[in-house]
């Protein structure tokens, strides 16, 4: 578990993680530009202003969502690319679950879209203070350099596992 001051939502993939190892307008997408699509801090997906109702389609647009080193979000399918608004981090936590105990522990977080990602070095857990509060702000990586945060029913749930040493 990390304890960083600067929140994941700045982390930066690879070069050429984006879509199909492409760049922004490469590989013959069509560069679309800024989308009328956005993700809210509580993680409804809004297309020109109404929020997706559909869990299916919030879950295709996910399929296709990705970051670039800039930290901007963008949908790429293999003819276009468009970027869109990520007010925080495009997934919540919205469930843990826990097998085994003690340090051999398996976690798995569900996000709001039914991504269930397991804590491990590619989906680690970091934690960020925030600078106004001093309150804890976790985070897990769940895909390709995209983020969920934990929901704090989900946290409380998580520091309850905790061991001390």
């Amino acid at each position: 578990m990390n304890n960083n001051m600067d929140p994941p939502r700045h982390l930066m993939l690879p070069s050429g993680s984006l879509g199909g190892n492409a760049e922004p307008g490469a590989g013959g997408r069509a560069l679309c530009g800024d989308l009328e699509m956005r993700i809210s801090h509580d993680g409804t997906w809004y297309y020109h202003g109404t929020p997706i109702g559909r869990k299916e389609i919030v879950r295709l647009f996910a399929s296709a969502l990705t970051r670039d080193e800039a930290g901007d979000y963008w949908l790429v399918t293999p003819a276009e690319m468009g970027r869109i608004a990520v007010e925080d981090v495009p997934f919540i936590a919205v469930e843990m679950m826990a097998e085994g105990h003690g340090k051999e522990q398996i976690l798995r977080f569900r996000t709001n879209i039914d991504e269930i990602a397991t804590l491990d070095h590619e989906h680690p857990l970091t934690i960020v203070t925030d600078p106004v509060s001093g309150g804890p702000t976790p985070f897990v990586v769940v895909k390709k350099g995209l983020e969920a945060r934990i929901a704090r029913p989900v946290y409380y749930e998580l520091v309850n596992l905790g061991l001390e040493e």
